[in-house]
């Protein structure tokens, strides 16, 4: 394809990068900021990143467009795509002040989840970026991990990765299998994560390459289509 592909997740560490270049395996690296992540990345690479991009300034039914849109391709694994506010409640110095900004912008109105909560640092380090520099736009895709392994699938999945908050070993396994079958090699899908991501976070990162590799070639879909758009441009879409 002779351009660097990368998937990245967020994790405890900051972000977890699966990153292949032309002719070479992949690569797995854990980086504190994501703009690390961009600069060890050559200029013209593409990066799928499971963390939503784009913030509309008001919510309708099930979120943001994309979420909607995926939620329900997803059976089981639903739950795994959250909520995303408006960009006044992501923008919010506190947990309380987010959901009353939420409820002020959101139809039906609707609180922030404390999950979703703790990624809004993330959403906005990625968002700063993409304000701050809006050629990166299109090189730097909004995915989400479940989305990948459906379309893998062929189907949603039918183990979810996490039970009661820690790693469920039949759902890691059917996901590196899927992984395996896409041409990952099996030492990095059977790999040990690096220090300050978790099992999971590497197999998310891993899958998000893959929907790297199909927007590389335009295999991918982007949820809706065409992409919808903020206030500032940023493409508001998952891209599967």
């Amino acid at each position: 394809m002779g351009r660097w592909m990368a998937g990245v997740d967020g994790c405890r560490a900051g972000w977890i990068v699966a990153a292949q270049g032309p002719g070479q395996a992949p690569q797995i690296a854990v980086h504190a900021d994501f703009g690390d992540v961009v600069a060890a990345l050559p200029p013209d690479s593409v990066l799928a990143v499971d963390m939503p991009i784009g913030l509309p300034e008001r919510i309708g039914p099930g979120g943001r467009g994309p979420e909607a849109l995926l939620r329900p391709l997803l059976g089981e694994r639903q739950s795994s795509v959250f909520s995303v506010p408006s960009r006044a409640a992501v923008s919010a110095p506190d947990y309380s002040v987010a959901c009353a900004a939420a409820l002020a912008t959101s139809e039906p109105p609707r609180k922030v989840s404390k999950q979703c909560f703790f990624l809004f640092p993330k959403i906005l380090e990625i968002d700063a970026l993409l304000r701050a520099d809006p050629a990166l736009s299109g090189r730097i895709f909004e995915s989400h991990p479940e989305g990948a392994f459906m379309r893998l699938n062929g189907g949603a999945l039918s183990e979810p990765k996490k039970v009661k908050s820690q790693p469920h070993g039949p759902g890691l396994d059917q996901r590196r299998a899927l992984l395996e079958r896409a041409g990952l090699q099996p030492d990095l899908v059977w790999g040990t994560p690096p220090r300050g991501a978790g099992p999971d976070d590497l197999l998310d990162a891993c899958a998000c390459l893959v929907t790297a590799m199909r927007i590389a070639r335009g295999e991918a879909t982007s949820l809706p289509n065409p992409p919808g758009r903020d206030a500032f441009g940023i493409p508001v879409a998952i891209w599967i």
